[in-house]
């Protein structure tokens, strides 16, 4: 057999599987949308020919002409397209949603509270205020001694506490001295307990009553400072009088005041400062002046420049001298 001869019976061979397998898809939609025994709509039946029974017809030429084998006597089947998914709604059952069944609730108790704060940890972050208080119920809670990495395990899980923030706001309290904080070791042990915190909160209102009795105290002695300095002084005529007159006097220095201001420039000591401050600045000036002739002497004599060049180029002006 020559290549071309194999060629064409390779070809020949696909293309009869190729139309096997599209007969079987063509029958497989055709048996699906059959409808089911006694449920389709009885139709008027097809009149058999004179010459005897008509033989069956084969699916695969029916589904080619647009209409599926009768299988069972008085059914009729929609027309259906060849190779055409059947219709979702009429082949097969929609997808339906089954009802979500209602969650038991939790049973009271301190996982239920502990499953309540992790739920709320997650919906909303916690303050640092809460973060605080929370920590501080672990150690009143518990009244033990933990170590760093027991407080990261223990507060995500208890209090809803990120173990990011757990050693932050363990050194806060530590700082405020609301936390005792040991190193034995290589590890530092952290503990809080009720009644430290009852014995502080003690010593606290003790430093606040001692700082309100002084604080009354003072208040009377002023009190007794404003009822002496009442004394003697009742208005009366010749008071009233005499505060004008202070008045009136205060307001005559006022203006006399201005009035000098006007001629300090004349003021003895005025013009003194003055002076002296001009020979600080004659010396000065005289001073910088002697600088900029060493400087041209010294680029004359290194370099060979002359006078007037450098005086051009540095921008220093042909009267330049000391100041008389």
């Amino acid at each position: 057999m020559t290549s071309k001869a194999r060629a064409q019976d390779f070809l020949g061979k696909k293309k009869r599987d190729h139309t096997q397998h599209r007969g079987r898809k063509t029958e497989a939609a055709a048996r699906a949308c059959r409808p089911a025994s006694g449920r389709g709509r009885a139709g008027p039946s097809r009149p058999r020919p004179q010459g005897g029974p008509r033989p069956p017809e084969r699916p695969l030429a029916a589904a080619a002409r647009g209409r599926c084998a009768p299988q069972e006597r008085g059914l009729v089947c929609l027309p259906l397209l060849p190779l055409a998914a059947p219709p979702a709604g009429r082949c097969r059952r929609q997808n339906q949603t089954r009802p979500s069944r209602p969650r038991p609730s939790p049973r009271a108790g301190p996982a239920a509270g502990r499953r309540a704060a992790r739920a709320m940890s997650k919906k909303k972050g916690l303050s640092a205020e809460e973060k605080r208080t929370r920590m501080m119920e672990i150690f009143y809670e518990t009244k033990d001694v933990f170590q760093l990495k027991d407080m990261e395990k223990i507060a995500p899980k208890e209090k809803g506490i990120t173990a990011m923030s757990v050693k932050e706001v363990l050194q806060s309290l530590v700082d405020d001295g609301m936390v005792d904080c040991e190193r034995i070791g290589t590890s530092n042990y952290y503990w809080a307990f009720p009644s430290k915190a009852l014995h502080a909160r003690k010593r606290k209102l003790e430093v606040l009553d001692s700082q309100l009795s002084e604080g009354n105290q003072k208040y009377a002695n002023l009190q007794k400072s404003i009822e002496k300095a009442k004394v003697g002084r009742h208005e009366t005529e010749e008071r009233t009088r005499l505060a004008k007159e202070l008045s009136s006097l205060r307001d005559q220095k006022e203006q006399l005041q201005a009035e000098v201001e006007k001629y300090r420039e004349c003021d003895p000591q005025v013009v003194e400062e003055i002076r002296q401050a001009n020979q600080v600045a004659k010396e000065a000036a005289n001073r910088w002046t002697d600088n900029i002739f060493a400087i041209k002497s010294w680029a004359k004599r290194k370099f060979g420049f002359e006078e007037n060049k450098i005086d051009k180029n540095f921008g220093i002006p042909e009267d330049f001298d000391y100041i008389d």
